[in-house]
């Protein structure tokens, strides 16, 4: 079962980060929380790991919407998107939040999680077809 959605993109690391965070406040999502996986894993156990960044993102109407009517779903968000690089390549992957809304069995959340999917996946495929 696939849980998110992943393209390859070309560039370097640093620029497709900032050009997902871009999209994402496009799409009208705010980054909550960045985390830099490489970074934290350095200075933590002392591993060297190839570029890997967690963006927490999140859209205020969507989550307001959404937390109406499932007040415990704020223990799946925000949604996270991930740019990670393996084998000098950089690929961009966002959560489906379709699946992952999924578990809380309330068809009212469909709706909203199309939405944030369709939102997600238009930001993945901006950068990775530039």
């Amino acid at each position: 079962m696939s849980y998110g959605y992943t393209q390859q993109a070309t560039g370097n690391f640093s620029d497709i980060t900032t050009a997902v965070q871009e999209a994402l406040a496009r799409e009208g999502f705010g980054v909550l929380s960045n985390i830099d996986v490489k970074d934290t894993l350095k200075k933590k156990l002392g591993v060297d790991q190839a570029p890997y960044q967690i963006l927490g993102a999140c859209n205020p109407k969507l989550a307001h919407q959404a937390l109406s009517l499932e007040p415990e779903l704020g223990l799946l968000l925000p949604c996270n998107v991930i740019i990670y690089e393996q084998d000098e390549k950089v690929f961009i992957s966002a959560v489906d939040p379709e699946i992952l809304l999924g578990v809380t069995d309330n068809e009212e959340l469909y709706e909203i999680a199309t939405e944030v999917k369709e939102r997600l996946r238009r930001v993945v495929d901006a950068v990775a077809n530039k």
